[in-house]
């Protein structure tokens, strides 16, 4: 009876439990993503996961929060691709309070199948930037501004001609909007508090597919579930940050330097590889004049210079300030978009302690080259040890851990068993000591 009520009680938990997952699966779902930072290689990876992933869970929707300063144009358009080519309804949300949707950013809220935005953020300045550093000449502007503007139209076209206006106005005239003014223009659908206010308005709502048809989406009672970043792809955006991607360039080089004064070291030389590798990843996705690398690499040979030759800082001095015009004509260059430049007070900071670093390593330098060289039984002269024994002018006395033959030193006072002694000369391998 027993073995009964509790084969009875198994099989009612696993009923419940499969009506629960059965009830689970017929509940609309929304998979949401969030993505913070520049619109660069990595994102692009994050938004082709968070696609394949609500088209595989066939959810009702894909939410992306988004709050991006913008980032490269090619990225952009792959992005955008990716997105209308979607199975699944997108929803593009500029989130939180405060957030941006900026250059490429503003054109990816557009190709979303809706659009939304969150009170007091913002939208637009989406003229285009050379990714060469360098102003773009007028013909070239033109070109890339005339693409854009082609691309926004098939984006907002059924959203009439005020929302098609205020789209191309962003690319000719870098202009940006509020939320407000971008739903008055009706170039987002909704202005909305949360995500959960967000669903809540989408429900009923009906979107345009790519393939020509209407979905109605039901998000009453909808279930939602987060989709992060994973922590490769943070760690890939994370190296096209340009501060991070200087220190791994300033790290990487100074590592490799110790290595090469210092063989044998691994460790240095290791370390200098890893961080340099990362650094050239950065720099291949970000913005950057490589025509700086080369003061990079003058001021670590001005460096190594002052520490072999006797210029009591000066070298470091002119290393520290091409140090400094490298890093700010690698990272800070004219055309380079605001985002992707580099701190100019980290700069100055970094190049000055570098400075510092090698300046010690000179006065330490400097001071070993005063000091006479000692190697062998010379460097015994001046030191003192016990004697151990000694009968008349002669015994042994311990220097340290080391035993030695020693002989009384003319004029010194009688030496005995116990008592302290200087060493005064070295006769071959015998120590002439005094009594101390």
């Amino acid at each position: 009876m027993k073995l009964t009520r509790v084969l009875l009680f198994t099989l009612m938990l696993a009923l419940s439990a499969f009506q629960f997952a059965h009830a689970q699966s017929n509940e609309p779902l929304a998979v949401v993503m969030t993505a913070e930072g520049a619109i660069m290689p990595p994102m692009l990876e994050y938004f082709r996961r968070g696609i394949e992933t609500a088209e595989g869970l066939n959810a009702e929707v894909l939410v992306i929060q988004l709050n991006t300063p913008g980032g490269s144009v090619d990225t952009m358009l792959d992005m955008i691709q990716a997105m209308r080519a979607s199975k699944v309804p997108i929803v593009v949300y500029v989130s939180p309070n405060d957030a941006i949707a900026g250059s490429a950013g503003a054109l990816i809220t557009m190709a979303g199948h809706a659009s939304a935005m969150a009170p007091k953020t913002a939208i637009g300045a989406a003229s285009p930037i050379d990714s060469s550093g360098t102003d773009i000449e007028s013909t070239l502007e033109t070109k890339i501004k005339e693409i854009l503007k082609a691309r926004v139209r098939t984006l907002v076209e059924g959203r009439g001609a005020e929302a098609t206006q205020l789209a191309e106005a962003m690319i000719d005239e870098a202009k940006a909007v509020t939320a407000d003014e971008a739903l008055e223009a009706n170039l987002i659908d909704f202005v909305s508090d949360d995500t959960e206010d967000l669903l809540q308005s989408l429900n009923g709502f009906t979107v345009q597919m790519d393939d020509g048809s209407k979905i109605k989406l039901n998000t009453e009672n909808i279930r939602t579930e987060d989709l992060n970043i994973s922590f490769i792809e943070q760690l890939l955006l994370m190296l096209t940050d340009p501060n991070i991607a200087f220190l791994l360039l300033a790290i990487g080089v100074q590592g490799i330097l110790i290595e090469i004064s210092s063989p044998g070291g691994w460790f240095a030389g290791f370390l200098g590889a890893v961080c340099l590798t990362l650094a050239v990843y950065g720099m291949g996705v970000l913005t950057v004049n490589w025509f700086g690398f080369i003061f990079l690499v003058i001021a670590f040979v001005l460096f190594i210079l002052d520490i072999k030759a006797a210029t009591h800082g000066a070298l470091t001095t002119a290393g520290v300030a091409s140090f400094i015009v490298g890093a700010l004509v690698l990272f800070n260059s004219p055309g380079t978009p605001q985002f992707q430049r580099v701190s100019v007070p980290l700069v100055v900071g970094v190049g000055l302690f570098i400075g510092a670093l090698f300046f010690a390593i000179v006065l330490v330098a400097l001071r070993a080259r005063r000091n006479p060289i000692q190697t062998g039984v010379e460097s015994l002269l001046g030191k003192t040890g016990t004697a151990k024994t000694f009968e008349e002018e002669t015994g042994q006395v311990q220097l340290g851990s080391e035993l030695w033959s020693a002989e009384k030193a003319a004029g010194s006072e009688s030496i005995r068993k116990g008592d302290p002694v200087e060493v005064v000369e070295i006769r071959g391998l015998r120590l002439i000591v005094k009594k101390k």
